[in-house]
């Protein structure tokens, strides 16, 4: 009796899913689409950290000071961070071809501008306009992908390899910054992104189509107002406090106004969106527990991440005196191990696993690994002591990231793709920066206090090089223990917030969303 009851429901996913496939004009070339949004992805993630490693060959050619290059990192956070929800909703009210296409040629635009930059002001501007495109163009490109896949078998697998592709992406900005830096011109690391936009427009034109959007209610002028400007002043407040040495950047009254105002601002926030018609972040997509999970899980994710990719750069730099390009090559087996973990972990564990157990053990295993890169010193060698952390890092958050793309979108409405799929950037941003921030305001504190308990220590030039180096290995160790034990931390709230269960089906059909 049962199975001809079974093969009807068989039959009838089977005609729901032919009928949505036939109302999706992307399904045919999903995965040519996947390859596309992942290029787009990859050109707006690695450009957080492909400047990096060219700013003192910029400095040099512009002749700008050290307290000037900072912001060439932080004028892009600034525009991206704090725009991304807006940047969201605009894709989900005006279409999210239009928004992707305009995102391509507004951060190609930009990227030419700062390439061709003469002085410090211009490439500041380039950068800021670069984050303001790449605050439309990201969470177009996520709720593009959201909404191409709707089977959730192929959604995830698409996810992970998204998610792998987004987690990589500062490493492969390092190592691209690097070698672009040495053997070209430091100009190439914004003029490299003209070329893979050229191929990111080109296969949004062809492939894409723009789907009418069936109701566009009136943006949310406060909401916006109060998100765009409460991000804002989150960030600029801890960049603000990092720029200063030791711990005295954090009491200054700009750091302190702007960090308690962005706080404000965003609680009013979320105040008035429980009050508007039509609000910029609806609360239901941020009340479900996974996809609160998911979000809480990459904010943390990305605080520890930042800090490995600035703090182990330092030290193969300066410690171990590589060069940008080897100090990029000795991060490609964390780019590989994190991308390949991704891909399996949605495809493969995050249908039979539930989250609750997946994400805890790659927020476990991350922490493990940032533990384990506090035994490396002065002459500590690669491949027994770096590289085998930077795999283990690798894999945990490959079983962290994919998994945080595919549950801080799924179960939301198509109106909502957009939003959702800002806030899980939102996360990311925010974390990276907020991790730099404080992860370099505690390397400062470790290596200050360091030179002072071992100043009697010091007889001549040489001890004193030696303090200061021992000095600065010391801070590094200290921020891996920090960044474990925020692992470890987030590991434990997203084992009490995720669901137990399994949150990816492994049939056709996708359930409908849980409640909270």
């Amino acid at each position: 009796m049962t199975q001809p009851q079974t093969s009807a429901a068989q039959a009838e996913a089977q005609a729901a899913a032919a009928a949505d496939h036939a109302d999706n004009p992307h399904y045919a070339k999903r995965w040519w689409i996947l390859a596309l949004l992942g290029t787009a992805q990859l050109m707006v993630v690695l450009d957080a950290t492909i400047v990096n490693i060219a700013l003192p060959h910029a400095q040099a050619a512009l002749g700008f000071g050290n307290t000037d290059r900072q912001w060439i990192v932080t004028g892009y956070s600034l525009a991206f961070g704090s725009l991304l929800l807006l940047g969201g909703r605009i894709a989900d009210l005006f279409g999210r071809k239009r928004i992707f296409i305009i995102g391509v040629i507004g951060f190609a635009a930009a990227s030419a501008f700062g390439g061709a930059a003469q002085n410090f002001d211009m490439l500041l501007a380039a950068r800021i306009i670069q984050g303001a495109f790449g605050a439309l163009l990201a969470p177009a490109t996520l709720s593009l992908l959201t909404t191409t896949f709707t089977n959730p078998v192929e959604r995830s697998k698409a996810m992970g390899i998204y998610g792998g592709i987004a987690g990589a992406g500062a490493s492969v900005g390092l190592l691209l910054g690097g070698v672009l830096t040495e053997y070209l011109d430091w100009r190439w690391v914004m003029y490299v992104n003209v070329l893979i936009a050229a191929i990111a427009l080109t296969g949004g034109v062809t492939l894409l189509k723009q789907i009418a959007v069936p109701h566009r209610p009136r943006l949310d002028l406060v909401g916006t107002v109060l998100a765009a400007v409460g991000l804002f002043a989150l960030v600029y407040g801890f960049s603000n406090a990092s720029m200063s040495s030791g711990s005295s950047g954090w009491t200054k009254p700009a750091t302190l106004g702007t960090l308690i105002g962005g706080a404000v601002l965003l609680v009013a926030f979320v105040i008035a969106e429980q009050r508007v018609a039509h609000p910029l972040m609806p609360l239901r997509v941020i009340l479900d527990r996974n996809r609160a999970g998911a979000y809480l899980a990459m904010f943390f994710a990305a605080i520890g991440m930042f800090g490995v990719f600035l703090f182990l750069t330092y030290y193969l730099e300066e410690t171990l005196q590589y060069s940008a390009v080897k100090t990029g090559l000795s991060f490609l087996p964390l780019t590989v191990a994190l991308v390949i973990v991704a891909a399996v972990g949605n495809t493969v564990l995050l249908t039979r696993v539930s989250a609750r157990i997946l994400v805890p053990i790659g927020l476990l295993l991350a922490a493990v690994g940032m533990a384990l890169l506090t035994h490396i010193g002065l002459q500590s060698d690669y491949a027994a002591d770096v590289l085998p952390t930077l795999l283990l890092v690798g894999l945990g958050l490959g079983l962290v990231f994919a998994p945080a793309f595919t549950l801080g979108t799924f179960g939301v409405d198509a109106s909502d793709a957009g939003v959702a799929s800002a806030t899980v950037n939102v996360a990311q941003q925010i974390g990276g920066s907020i991790g730099t921030s404080l992860l370099n305001t505690i390397a400062a504190v470790a290596a200050s206090g360091y030179i002072t308990a071992h100043a009697a220590s010091i007889t001549g030039a040489a001890s004193k090089q030696l303090v200061e180096a021992n000095a600065l290995l010391n801070s590094y160790h200290t921020v891996f223990w920090v960044a474990a034990g925020i692992y470890a931390g987030c590991a434990v709230l997203c084992a009490l917030l995720l669901r137990s269960g399994i949150a990816i089906p492994s049939g056709d059909t996708e359930p409908a969303a849980a409640g909270v």
